[in-house]
C-alpha cells in the first residue's frame, strides 16, 4: 500500500526536481507553511484569490515586511499552486496591498578600497574573493563553481543556473589563472584522500543524481572551494564535503573590511557592484556588462551609471 505524501513533502520533491537550491527550498517551505497556518490549516485547494490577497496584505500592513520579503512569500505561493497543485493563477489577477519598494543605488568601492579589503582577507578565502571581484560573480555563483566549470584551454569560466536562470561564460582573469590551477590541484588531492577515507561524494543536482549515480564521486564535479571538514547533507543526511558556507565567507569579508578601516558597509555583493562600475569607468559599454553580469535586461545594469563620473 502506497502512503500518500504530505503537501510540504510534495513541495520539497518538486523543488529538488527543478534543481532549486537548499536555501530556496527552506524559504519556500517556510512561506507555504506560514500561508496555510494563517488560514487555520485549510488546504490550498480550498483557498484561492481572496485568501492569497488577504495573506499578502497582512504581511505588508501588520507584519510590515520588506518588499523583497513579501515578493518572496508570493513567489512561494505561486510555486505551490502552479508547480505542485497544477493550478494556473494568472486568471485570478491577485491584487494585494504591496509593501512599498525602495530603489537603492548600489554601494561601490574604489579600486584602492577593493585592494585594501583583499589584502586583509585570510589566505583560505582570498582566491574566492579575488574571483568574485575579477568576474563580477554573485556569492552563490562563486561558491557553486566546480572544477569542470573552469576551462583553462579556452580561458573561460562557466556559470550554470544563476539567479536569472541564464547560463553564461566569463573570461578567466589572467592574473588568477596560475592560482586557479593550484586550487584545482589542491582540491584533487583533498578528493583523493576523501575517497580513501570512504567519502568523496559531492552534491549534484537532484535529477542528475538519480539518473547518473557515478558523477558525484568524480574529481571534476568537486566544488572548487570546498569546506575544510566533511559535513552532513541536510537533504539526504549523507556525509560529504560541501562548498564553503556563505555565512563563513560573509563573516571573513566583514572582518577584512573592518581591518581596512572602511566606512562603507561591505558585503559580498559589493565586489560585483564594484566590478560593474569599474568596467563602466574603463569605457566598456552597458550591453557587454549586462552579458557579463547575466542581467535579464540592460535596465538593471543601468543602476551603475549613477556611480560613474563622465
Amino acid at each position: 500500500m502506497q502512503v500518500k505524501k504530505k503537501l510540504l513533502d510534495l513541495v520539497r520533491d518538486k523543488i529538488r526536481f527543478k534543481h532549486y537550491s537548499y536555501s530556496t527550498e527552506r524559504t519556500y517551505v517556510h512561506w507555504i507553511k506560514h500561508y496555510i497556518l494563517f488560514h487555520h490549516k485549510k488546504h490550498p485547494l480550498e483557498m484561492g484569490k481572496v485568501e492569497i490577497e488577504s495573506y499578502l496584505t497582512k504581511l505588508a500592513t501588520k507584519d510590515r515586511v520588506a518588499p523583497t520579503t513579501q515578493n518572496q512569500a508570493f513567489s512561494a505561493i505561486l510555486f505551490l499552486y502552479k508547480e505542485v497543485l497544477g493550478i494556473d493563477m494568472s486568471e485570478w489577477k491577485v491584487q494585494a496591498l504591496r509593501a512599498q519598494e525602495r530603489k537603492h543605488i548600489p554601494v561601490v568601492l574604489t579600486k584602492e578600497e577593493v585592494k585594501s579589503v583583499l589584502q586583509n582577507i585570510p589566505m583560505d578565502y582570498s582566491l574566492l574573493v579575488y574571483l568574485m571581484y575579477g568576474c563580477g560573480l554573485r556569492m552563490n555563483e562563486a561558491l557553486s563553481l566546480r572544477i569542470k566549470d573552469i576551462d583553462f584551454g579556452f580561458e573561460k569560466i562557466y556559470v550554470w543556473d544563476s539567479k536569472s536562470l541564464k547560463d553564461r561564460t566569463i573570461p578567466l582573469p589572467q592574473k588568477l589563472k596560475s592560482k586557479l590551477l593550484e586550487q584545482v590541484e589542491i582540491v584533487s588531492e583533498i578528493h583523493k584522500q576523501d575517497l580513501k577515507n570512504g567519502f568523496g561524494s559531492v552534491y549534484i543536482p537532484y535529477a542528475l543524481d538519480k539518473k547518473y549515480p557515478r558523477p558525484k564521486l568524480e574529481t571534476k564535479w568537486q566544488f572548487l572551494f570546498p569546506m575544510k571538514n566533511i559535513s552532513t547533507d541536510p537533504r539526504t543526511k549523507k556525509k560529504r564535503r560541501h562548498h564553503v558556507m556563505s555565512q563563513t565567507l560573509g563573516r571573513n569579508i566583514k572582518v577584512a573590511s573592518q581591518k581596512a578601516n572602511l566606512n562603507k558597509r561591505v558585503t559580498s555583493h559589493i565586489f560585483r557592484h564594484s566590478y560593474a562600475t569599474h568596467l563602466l569607468q574603463a569605457g566598456i559599454d552597458l550591453r557587454s556588462i549586462e552579458e557579463l553580469l547575466g542581467h535579464k535586461s540592460v535596465e538593471t545594469t543601468m543602476i551603475y551609471t549613477h556611480r560613474v563620473k563622465y
